[in-house]
């Protein structure tokens, strides 16, 4: 299960180190949507993935974004519970 979910995270940390800082910050949610991925992978695994993926399609200029940390159980939606500041 650890082997699956480090193969998982490989190509986030990839695109972290390498794409990512050739382009302009443009997430509008924090933490940004490959840390979020990142995360979501390590608490839930491939779950983690289809939830890192859906925060992705999330991210585009018609949300308003804000703070979304990724919540203890699996869910596709951002998490209401937390109060934006």
């Amino acid at each position: 299960m650890r082997l699956l979910r480090q193969f998982l995270i490989l190509p986030v940390r990839f695109y972290q180190k390498c794409i990512s800082p050739l382009t302009p910050p443009s997430c509008r949610y924090y933490p940004t949507c490959s840390n979020y991925m990142v995360v979501a992978i390590e608490k839930h695994g491939f779950l983690g993935l289809i939830m890192g993926l859906s925060r992705i399609l999330r991210c585009n200029p018609f949300v308003r974004g804000g703070i979304d940390y990724v919540p203890e159980h699996f869910s596709l939606v951002r998490n209401p519970n937390k109060e934006e500041k």
